[in-house]
């Protein structure tokens, strides 16, 4: 294989977005850019405050049944599904970020789900009794997505028109989409600014030796359209400031050439550290110890198109995960919604997660699982009560804890 070149920044960064490489100097910009990102909304908030909501899980131990032990998302928010294409190009909606994923309790995916949903709705000023037709509808996919027939692949969910425009999108795009909306030019580089930092020196020879590796050349030649043989090199590199919950670990893009000539195509590779996840695992089960192997693994359950295109490594002596960035991949971006698409967006994302969740059991335990949550219905509200009480008692939660963050963060930056 091709010894890979050295990398070399060629545009020079601006001033005013550029903190340096130093550590320190990153770390404090990273952590003042996630706090900003996570005033904007209280969806916002939702979606960068996982720890808080296990917090709040593990004080209100026993509301929640258990479920049987499966592979779970562990961070399911909206934004964190999506269209992703598989090795050979065809798109589904999976979970696209699988960060917090563990062997653990299926119904804190719904509960999270749910109050994602439900904090979109409160961001669409939609009346309250939306929240309990989404809750409503968010039960009624999942259990029909348990009970469909898991012995033959495909989507056979009613998509709402706004996931089949989106879908109809994602197939549609190439590379040159994917480099305008990542990097703002279609050039082999990556310019330096407020996205994409400089890298230290210990970063830059970590990457090189890291892209030089067997197994990483083989997940990049991996597609269907590439020669396996084909040599890779390392182009361009640089730090990524990037998504909200993992600012402030090593998180890096890497631009590679496939191939030599005319036949050689660019590629952009994401470098994320995989760090312990917040979500409680279940007990007495086998689950690997490496942080990036168990993302992996969980990627490769919960969302197939995903995890066939992700590798675990090391990179400064810590584990990382590196998956290759599909133009065909997209995240659901929820602005604002009417009651009609707020419970139809719910009825289809929780049958993606019963689906991912599903495969996963036997036909015995599925059936069990979903009588359970049969089971757990009142008089008033056609879906299980500890889904309506916890994703209720979330929203208190986090609209204080939203206000307070904004009381500390948005005001101080604004002095």
């Amino acid at each position: 294989m091709t010894k890979p070149p050295k990398v070399a920044i060629t545009m020079a960064p601006d001033p005013a977005n550029d903190p340096g490489a130093d550590p320190a100097v990153r770390a404090a910009r990273l952590a003042e850019t996630r706090n900003m990102k996570m005033a904007r909304s209280a969806h916002a908030y939702v979606r960068g405050s996982t720890v808080r909501f296990y917090e709040w899980l593990q004080d209100s131990a026993g509301a929640v049944p258990e479920g049987p032990p499966v592979w779970i998302c562990g961070d399911c928010h909206v934004g964190n599904l999506g269209p992703l294409a598989d090795a050979k190009g065809r798109v589904a909606v999976q979970i696209r970020d699988l960060d917090q994923t563990v062997i653990g309790n299926p119904a804190h995916d719904l509960i999270r789900l749910g109050l994602s949903l439900a904090s979109a709705a409160r961001g669409s000023d939609l009346p309250g009794v939306t929240t309990a037709h989404i809750l409503e509808e968010l039960a009624a996919g999942y259990e029909a997505a348990l009970a469909a027939r898991f012995d033959r692949p495909g989507d056979k969910s009613n998509r709402p028109a706004a996931i089949q425009s989106l879908l109809s999108h994602s197939v549609r795009r190439r590379w040159r989409h994917l480099a305008e909306e990542r990097l703002a030019t279609v050039e082999p580089q990556l310019p330096l600014g407020k996205k994409f930092w400089p890298l230290a020196g210990d970063e830059r020879a970590a990457l090189e030796a890291l892209f030089a590796q067997e197994a990483v050349h083989a997940m990049i030649t991996g597609l269907k359209h590439r020669d396996d043989q084909a040599p890779v090199a390392l182009v361009d590199a640089a730090y990524w400031v990037k998504g909200c919950s993992s600012l402030g670990r090593l998180r890096y893009a890497a631009m590679l050439r496939v191939g030599e000539g005319d036949k050689a195509a660019s590629c952009l590779v994401d470098v994320k550290e995989a760090v312990k996840a917040a979500a409680p695992r279940a007990q007495g089960i086998a689950a690997p110890r490496d942080n990036a192997v168990r993302v992996v693994t969980g990627a490769r359950a919960l969302s197939p198109n995903l995890g066939e295109r992700m590798l675990a490594a090391r990179l400064l002596d810590r584990p990382v995960v590196l998956r290759e960035l599909m133009p065909q991949d997209l995240k659901i971006e929820v602005d604002r919604l009417t009651r009609g698409e707020a419970t139809a967006l719910a009825r289809y994302l929780a049958g993606v997660v019963g689906r991912a969740h599903g495969r996963q059991m036997d036909g015995p335990t599925r059936d069990a699982w979903r009588a359970d949550l049969n089971r757990a219905r009142t008089g008033t509200l056609d879906a299980p009560s500890w889904l309506w009480s916890s994703v209720v008692d979330l929203v208190a939660v986090h609209e204080a804890a939203y206000l307070d963050h904004c009381r500390r963060f948005a005001l101080a930056a604004a002095a």
